[in-house]
């Protein structure tokens, strides 16, 4: 996600017709995907734990549904506080339509069907379907005729319009219902099973992804439809690298053994992923780092790059201990007055 944008912000316009720009752009565009992906498999995983623990699933589904409403505030709060430290932006974009703008209402309606569902095949089946249905509609919503009659906000949920629109619900919601349904066979998985539960949907998402590249290279059944933006071939390729790539880590995990220190970075920016996506954009895009948009040339950009992955993780340290301070100061007893005694 760092990748991505500080390649968009900071790279030279001179070098972004380069072999390297074009593969690094295409490794950073996994990023928004994953971010999706794994929103959805996060919050059916919490729902299903909430589930077990209280027995509640009515009560699972709406928390989770207002973790969903709460996203989609916070989309606006981001807005409002980009439009005040990066002062200069029209009005209109605190109605820009970025990715949490997509993830809010995409989680609602995912522990919405999640708790409609009633279990978890049913659960499965809606949340598969639904991921499949926004992919398959991508290439005829966002070019259909009656997107005029919209109000331009809303339409631009569904639509890309220029600067207004960096995501829209068509086919980027898409990746939060897949996540769900990979989130609710995930959470099914008995003890000690998570390996076999991760091979055999590894299988099953390369079965898919070689069938989505071979549909890729035939005639396209849409009128209008592009397979870097819109095509459902490509949601089908994305979305079974997600699950391979889960698969990998899994894998992986010994290695944490071996490099314990490189794998605890990386959870560490799990966890925080949403602060350090709040953070971030706005010192990369903003102000503070404007002297170097556009002007770094590749080999700089990578070096500038990881001296800001590192600037993030103190940033996430000192997170962590302001939390811990402000905790330890509200549960702290209150001091006796001995003056008396």
């Amino acid at each position: 996600m760092i990748e991505a944008h500080v390649l968009d912000a900071w790279t030279l316009h001179s070098e972004r017709g380069s072999v390297a720009f074009g593969y690094l752009n295409i490794l950073g565009g996994a990023a928004a995907p994953l971010f999706l992906w794994l929103a959805g498999l996060a919050l059916v995983l919490a729902a299903e734990q909430r589930e077990t623990r209280t027995g509640d699933r009515r009560g699972a589904g709406l928390a989770l549904m207002r973790r969903g409403l709460e996203i989609f505030v916070l989309a606006f709060i981001f807005r409002a506080q980009s439009f005040i430290v990066s002062p200069g932006n029209p009005l209109v974009s605190l109605l820009r339509v970025d990715i949490l703008n997509i993830m809010g209402p995409s989680m609602l309606v995912a522990a919405l069907l999640w708790w409609l569902a009633g279990g978890p095949r049913r659960a499965v089946a809606v949340c598969g379907a639904v991921a499949t249905a926004v992919a398959l509609a991508a290439p005829l919503v966002r070019t259909a005729p009656w997107l005029t009659l919209l109000p331009p906000a809303v339409a631009w949920y569904i639509s890309p319009s220029g600067n207004h629109s960096t995501f829209t619900l068509f086919p980027w919601a898409g990746f939060v219902f897949a996540g769900a349904a990979y989130g609710v066979l995930l959470a099914r998985t008995g003890s000690g099973e998570d390996g076999r539960t991760l091979g055999r949907l590894a299988a099953i998402g390369g079965l898919i992804a070689a069938g989505s590249y071979y549909a890729s290279i035939l005639p396209t059944i849409y009128a209008a439809s592009s397979f870097w933006t819109t095509s459902p071939t490509y949601f089908g390729l994305r979305v079974d690298l997600l699950m391979l790539l889960l698969a990998a880590l899994f894998l992986a995990r010994p290695l944490a053994a071996l490099a314990p220190r490189a794998f605890s970075v990386l959870a560490r920016f799990g966890r925080h992923s949403l602060f350090v996506y709040w953070v971030h954009v706005e010192l990369v895009y903003g102000y503070a780092t404007a002297w170097i948009h556009h002007r770094l040339p590749l080999w700089l950009n990578a070096i500038v790059y990881v001296a800001f992955v590192a600037c993030m993780l103190w940033t996430i340290s000192l997170q962590d201990r302001v939390r811990a301070w402000w905790r330890e100061r509200r549960t702290a007893p209150p001091a006796q007055d001995t003056a008396g005694a």
